[in-house]
């Protein structure tokens, strides 16, 4: 528990601990809002490691992006982000000669707007930590190590020993959060004995911002687009199958990736580190507390077939900076009851929903089962050949349905 505070000390607005997207992204997002007299801490000991050395890339949907527009971020990355214009699903068996395409999405979700971005992590996270920097977001190389409820405040204290009173503390630690965990928030779920082996590979041909997911046996082997040839690979296995394959030697290991990516891009090499992660759907049984919220990781962890978890956790971000900047502003407690209730009611349904359809989604493809195999293709089927359905579901994907916060809209808090 942390010490009580001092009368006289100064209360500040918001502590954040996380520095991953969500973290960094809610406090750029409030800070750029709200302007200098709203302020804001944000804790992790990842911020010593500059610049970040994330091998990763994500999938940026275009509400993510306009919300990365409208609090500045997207200049400094566009550079490096691989607009996806294409997108083709197969349904196949490993050993099958051919892969015909079921079912395949095209064109802009608005004129001139690819429905999603390929961007690599490192680009995303050193371009939050310097905006943060230059707008004054203060930036502690430290964990939160405990909290305690106050006087119209929390008490937040931290592993290097200080101790600061907010008016809200924002849980964006991740999966494994410590926030959520001493908050005492269960989580529900399951894990679903599957990794995702990710790594970037370079190809000999180019690969015209086509996105290809191949739904094998194991589960989706997907192909995305970054600059230049190369491609990231996320790719499901079994969890003990894929622990096999990444700790194989680097030609065997060649020979697996080649084997589920095909010859199509000509010759490949993989660049960069190769690693497996577990993969589960779990939710936490509330995202809110007393003076406390979580988002992004540390509220729900949802399975990769659909490429949401990400912008799930910047949908998080615009709910409740919403939610925090419209209390702000009215001279209103930011950490009271009601504007975190706001702030759930609006994420909770969408994240149970997304949830839901992952879940289904991993059930139906990941498996070996042919009469499954022949109901899911002709469900694929019906869908390439309704044009409006297509557009809905790349609507949805964009993150575009529902009750869309300003930011994902590209507009100003």
């Amino acid at each position: 528990m942390p010490k009580a505070l001092n009368d006289h000390q100064k209360k500040i607005d918001l502590v954040i601990g996380g520095a991953g997207f969500a973290g960094l992204a809610l406090a750029v997002a409030l800070r750029e809002g709200l302007g200098e007299a709203f302020a804001v801490t944000v804790a992790d000991p990842a911020l010593a490691t500059a610049p970040s050395k994330d091998p990763r890339a994500s999938a940026i949907a275009a509400a993510a992006r306009r919300l990365f527009e409208a609090i500045g971020i997207w200049d400094a990355v566009a550079a490096d982000a691989q607009p996806m214009l294409d997108m083709v699903i197969t349904d196949s068996k490993l050993d099958d000669a051919v892969r015909p395409t079921f079912l395949s999405f095209g064109g802009d979700v608005e004129e001139g707007e690819p429905f999603a971005h390929m961007v690599e992590n490192r680009h995303l996270i050193d371009a939050l930590v310097n905006k943060a920097k230059v707008i004054g977001v203060d930036l502690r190389v430290d964990a939160v190590a405990g909290f305690a409820p106050a006087v119209n405040a929390i008490d937040v204290a931290f592993a290097g020993g200080k101790t600061i009173a907010a008016r809200l503390l924002v849980g964006a630690d991740g999966a494994k959060s410590k926030i959520r965990e001493q908050a005492g928030i269960a989580t529900h779920g399951w894990n679903y004995d599957q990794s995702a082996i990710v790594c970037t590979v370079a190809h000999e041909r180019d690969h015209n911002g086509r996105a290809e997911e191949h739904f094998l046996p194991a589960g989706p082997f997907a192909i995305l687009p970054l600059t230049g040839k190369r491609s990231s690979i996320v790719w499901t296995e079994s969890a003990r199958e894929a622990e096999r394959i990444v700790a194989l030697p680097d030609e065997d290991f060649h020979a697996e990736l080649e084997k589920r990516f095909g010859l199509h891009l000509g010759d490949l090499t993989v660049i960069g580190p190769r690693r497996a992660f577990p993969l589960g759907l779990f939710t936490a049984r509330s995202f809110i507390a007393e003076r406390l919220a979580l988002i992004g990781d540390a509220a729900h962890i949802i399975h990769p077939i659909a490429g949401q978890g990400l912008n799930m956790g910047l949908r998080d971000v615009a709910a409740l900076a919403e939610a925090v900047a419209d209390a702000a502003r009215l001279g209103l407690d930011i950490g009271a009851a009601d504007v975190l209730e706001r702030y759930q009611r609006w994420r909770r349904f969408d994240t149970m929903t997304m949830g839901v359809a992952t879940d289904g989604l991993n059930r139906l493809f990941s498996n070996s089962s042919d009469a499954l195999r022949l109901a899911r293709d002709l469900g694929l089927g019906v869908v390439e050949r309704l044009p409006a359905l297509k557009r809905v579901f790349i609507r949805e994907a964009a993150g575009f349905t529902g009750d869309v916060p300003k930011l994902l809209r590209g507009e100003a808090l």
